[in-house]
């Protein structure tokens, strides 16, 4: 059974195309278009990891994570985004996220993060 993948951004083009990164590495996806809908996925299915983008309408990647790690403590989650990660690390002390992605990323960069988390 292929590894499945939840992808939360509101940018579809965004998503598609980590969707399709993904695919290339053997890993199936589901996309969510912000962080309310990502946690009623969550409720229905089973994840080996979650990438979110930071900045989205309802609900940001900060606030899906701190849910997610309160709800699924086991669950891997990265954040994607363009601002500095050390910012983003001070900002975000009490639930750290797994992983990183700075936008630009490339398709190397998703596949180190998958060797290291999954």
């Amino acid at each position: 059974m292929a590894k499945s993948i939840l992808i939360v951004d509101d940018n579809p083009n965004m998503a598609t195309l980590l969707s399709e990164m993904l695919e290339i590495f053997d890993y199936e996806s589901e996309m969510a278009e912000d962080g309310l809908v990502a946690l009623e996925i969550l409720e229905q299915r089973k994840f080996s990891l979650i990438i979110t983008d930071m900045k989205m309408p309802n609900m940001t990647g900060l606030e899906l994570l701190s849910e997610v790690k309160q709800k699924y403590p086991k669950m891997p989650v990265v954040l994607i985004s363009g601002y500095s990660v050390d910012s983003m690390n001070q900002e975000n002390a009490d639930n750290k996220p797994d992983g990183f992605l700075s936008k630009p990323f490339m398709m190397t960069d998703v596949e180190k993060l998958l060797e290291s988390l999954i």
